[in-house]
């Protein structure tokens, strides 16, 4: 029998196998039989790219980041430009909602150093406050975009029913809220991004810092 001419398997490939196993069958019903069923080998293929499991799920959550589409920066304000790279993050990661908890087991961090170095080289702000906004912008991007993706793949809402009789200003909160989840999110980020500058203008960053 002739050989393919091409491989039929790669790490990638084993791993956007391995998104889609999660994607039908969720995270914790994930078996390396699943994947080489997905591409159509034997399961001992997948050991001549990956030693084990742990090293396929964190190739995983790597090309579900750099999965993430490029957003144009014509016209922006840097804080925009944030504002709409942490939004594709949170898409891409609510498209694969049972695979979003992986963020969590292997940090961005770790995978892709180079990416939080170019966010620092690009950061108009002082740099003693630069990792301020690095952490707090990725932690709130990676953490509501995974309390969203629980919710889907539980099939709840993000926040339950409220008895307005019960719990009377959060129920007038909720009514009053203008927002749906995504453009919450956007302008929690803004407010927060609207502070950082607010900060820097009162020249008080050295005072906390001394």
């Amino acid at each position: 029998m002739a050989r393919p001419s091409k491989p039929l398997i790669s790490r990638s490939n084993a791993a956007e196998a391995a998104l889609e196993v999660i994607d039908e069958h969720g995270l914790e019903e994930l078996s390396l039989s699943l994947v080489a069923k997905k591409i159509g080998v034997r399961p001992p293929s997948l050991y001549h790219h990956f030693k084990d499991k742990s090293e396929l799920l964190q190739e995983v959550a790597r090309i579900m980041l750099v999965k993430m589409p490029a957003v144009s920066a014509t016209g922006q304000s840097f804080e925009e430009q944030i504002i709409a790279r942490c939004v594709a993050t949170r898409q891409t990661l609510l498209k694969h909602p049972g695979a979003a908890p992986l963020i969590l087991r292997y940090f961005p961090r770790h995978m892709l150093l180079a990416a939080y170095d170019r966010a620092a080289s690009e950061e108009p702000y002082p740099t003693p406050i630069q990792m301020t906004v690095i952490d707090a912008v990725e932690k709130y991007t990676y953490g509501a975009a995974l309390f969203e993706a629980s919710a889907r793949s539980r099939g709840i809402e993000p926040m339950p029913a409220v008895d307005s009789e019960k719990y009377p200003s959060l129920a007038k909160a909720i009514a009053d809220n203008p927002f749906d989840d995504e453009q919450l999110f956007v302008e929690s980020l803004r407010l927060f991004l609207v502070g950082v500058r607010e900060r820097i203008k009162s020249n008080s960053i050295g005072e906390s810092l001394d």
